[in-house]
């Protein structure tokens, strides 16, 4: 729960604060020889009492893959039920309530309670059940039991999917020029995600998730005439409530997720002097990870005693020189110091002992931005941004230890043109730094002519054009065009080139009172090129991937049917994402692909009973089809064992009848 003033708002009120010390305010009226009887409001009414809506709903869903239950809400197949609602209360001495719930009794849901009195305080608790489905029909040879991976002669089938229970409760107070605030939240995650063990051979398991999250939030906030500043403290503790996993015949084979927790403290503030708005923050963490450890012969270590320790510092000021010109200046500031424990280490050679010892290394990274930027109105509809980014990161114990980037941009905004609105950005960014040093800091299996993408020298050119329009009062489109391209002139072995490019646009229609639709599209377009070798010299084999995605859709309603009782609707949705690899060595061969698309669609009828009282019949489909050729059965390859292939080929229906009742 944060409570901050709105930044605009703020700005405001402290603006407006000198036309408010005046004496033209409407409370300074002299009112003696008035007689306010005959200015009474004949038909002002309180806003007391409850209002809002309740709403039940019933269906049927038919469905044979659980994946469906990503877009339904459920993967209960057959009748199912939920309710949902949102009403409200108000007394007549400043007292509220309010009650909120969407879809209660599905596996994706959630619901709110809050009371308090106006501008004073306000108690709150909140429920929330998110489940994402990856697969039904997982398979595997091992299964879990209590600590123990037992093997199956026979493969058995499991459902590969998480779900997070969520509850929270908080607290907030509010005076005349102060608020105090307080919130706890606990997570329960629980399911199966996909991983794997070395038996001495890969095997694929479904690795059981079972784990509590607490969290708890705490602050205070101070507000004066043109400046506002809170302090606020975060802790968080994550348990495992799963240990090391172990085979009959091998124990501690699979060493469980640590216990961890982290705590945060805050101050920020903002000061506004005239024209002028500055704001700034300071906070200070730390991370700590002491679970005991799987003990190795050889090993004296018991646990990690691992601890991080953060400070994060910003501060951002902007100011109004004209009626014309606006200047901006930011500095960021992030240090994460690794403070664990550092131990010497038998090494391993591959599959044996090498006999030499290495310590382990505590890596640090601090990282520093600067901004500046301008925003000049050129005239009336015409204005025009400019600025200059630069982001400072080093990094112990690293591949390379400093980088640098520069990135100068720019951005054309034009309203003169009746109906229509265009930006244009542009920008163009360098990255360098230190020497690489691959050889000294790496793996020795490691290509000393390797260079990963996020260390490595780049240059990036990018353009966006948006256009915002309303030729008719009817109509409006809006269109966003968007180009990047990233070149690695110096990395021989590596990513060597990145092209990002696409557009969206929008349509909305009011074409009549009762006639209204809408329509999108968008393609997004990926490509990029890399080099490797085998032999860890010159590159010897090329790879270029095309990943290509594309979203279109459309929608119309139309409410003047039967005394404008009945609402018909339609909406429709397709997706579909590709990506294909060429590599070229003695020749070129396509490397294996992945595709998918989902076609969705609904249908909808909404008949007013009364003013109170309305029936919504929804009838929804899906049809969803994914191939990825990593995904093979699970003896495909010798020596693996897979989970088995988890693509998707499904049709899914879903049928809902709704009555909602308004209070």
């Amino acid at each position: 729960m944060n409570f901050k003033l709105n930044f605009i708002t703020a700005s405001l009120v402290i603006a407006s604060a000198p036309a408010m010390a005046a004496d033209f305010a409407v409370g300074k009226a002299n009112t003696a020889n008035v007689d306010q009887q005959k200015y009474q409001c004949q038909r002002c009414e309180a806003n007391t009492g409850y209002n809002g809506s309740i709403s039940v709903a019933a269906g049927y869903i038919s469905s044979d893959d659980v994946h469906a239950a990503n877009a339904f809400g459920t993967d209960q197949d057959g009748f199912v039920t939920a309710v949902s609602g949102d009403v409200n209360y108000q007394g007549d001495s400043g007292y509220q309530a309010s009650i909120q719930a969407n879809q209660l009794g599905f596996e994706n849901s959630s619901a709110n309670v809050s009371v308090g009195k106006a501008g004073l305080f306000s108690v709150d608790a909140d429920y929330q059940l998110l489940t994402t489905y990856q697969s039904g029909d997982a398979q595997s040879q091992l299964y879990y039991d209590d600590g123990m991976m037992v093997p199956s002669d026979e493969p058995y089938t499991f459902e590969l999917s998480q779900q997070r229970e969520k509850m929270g409760f908080g607290a907030k107070v509010k005076q005349d020029f102060y608020q105090g605030y307080l919130r706890y939240e606990t997570e329960d995650k629980s399911g199966y995600k996909s991983s794997s063990i070395v038996t001495p051979s890969p095997v694929n398991i479904g690795l059981v998730v079972d784990s509590t999250t607490d969290s708890f939030t705490a602050g205070a906030a101070l507000t004066g005439d043109n400046w506002l500043t809170e302090l606020s403290y975060f802790g968080s503790q994550y348990k495992n409530n799963v240990n090391d996993l172990s085979l009959p015949y091998s124990y501690d084979l699979y060493a469980a997720t640590p216990d961890n927790e982290a705590h945060q403290v805050s101050l920020s503030g903002q000061y506004q002097l005239n024209r002028t708005v500055m704001s700034g923050r300071f906070i200070v963490g730390r991370m700590i990870q002491d679970d005991d450890l799987i003990q190795v012969a050889g090993n004296p270590i018991q646990n990690w005693d691992g601890e991080i320790d953060t400070t994060d510092a910003s501060f951002n000021i902007t100011s109004m020189l004209s009626n014309r010109l606006r200047l901006g200046a930011s500095y960021d500031y992030s240090n994460r110091e690794n403070n664990s424990s550092v131990f010497e280490f038998q090494q391993y050679d591959f599959n044996s002992l090498s006999g030499s010892f290495k310590e382990n290394v505590a890596t640090d990274v601090e990282r520093s931005s600067y901004k500046v930027n301008a925003s000049y109105r050129i005239s009336s509809g015409y204005r025009l941004q400019a600025g200059y980014d630069r982001k400072d990161v080093e990094r112990t114990y690293s591949d390379r230890e400093q980088t640098n980037e520069d990135n100068l941009w720019a951005k054309f905004s034009i309203r003169a043109i009746d109906n229509v609105n265009i930006n244009v950005k542009a920008s163009h960014s360098n990255r360098g730094g230190s020497e690489y040093l691959t050889n000294e800091l790496t793996s020795s299996e490691d290509n000393s002519l390797m260079r990963k993408y996020y260390l490595a020298d780049r240059t990036r050119n990018d353009i966006e054009l948006r256009v915002n329009h309303s030729p008719l009062d009817w109509l409006s489109i809006d269109f966003t065009g968007r180009y990047a391209i990233d070149d690695y002139e110096d990395t021989v072995i590596g990513l060597t080139e990145s092209e990002d490019y696409g557009y969206d646009i929008n349509v909305n229609l009011q074409l009549s009172k009762q006639l209204s639709a809408y329509g999108f599209a968008g393609q997004q377009w990926i490509n990029s090129a890399q080099a490797g070798s085998q032999n860890y010299s010159d590159p010897d084999w090329y790879a270029d991937i095309e990943d290509k995605f594309i979203n279109m859709g459309a929608g119309v309603s139309y409410g003047g049917l039967m005394q404008d009782q009945l609402t018909l609707g339609a909406d429709y949705l397709f997706s579909n994402s590709s990506s294909d690899t060429y590599v070229t060595s003695d020749g070129t061969t396509p490397y294996g692909d992945y595709y998918s698309y989902n076609h969705s669609a609904s249908l909808y009828a909404n008949y007013a009973l009364s003013d109170d009282m309305a029936l919504k019949l929804t009838y929804r489909y899906e049809r969803y089809y994914d191939t990825d050729d990593a995904q093979i059965s699970p003896n495909e390859v010798p020596g693996m064992v897979t989970l088995g292939e988890l693509n998707h080929n499904y049709n899914a229906h879903q049928i809902m009848l709704n009555f909602s009742y308004l209070l």
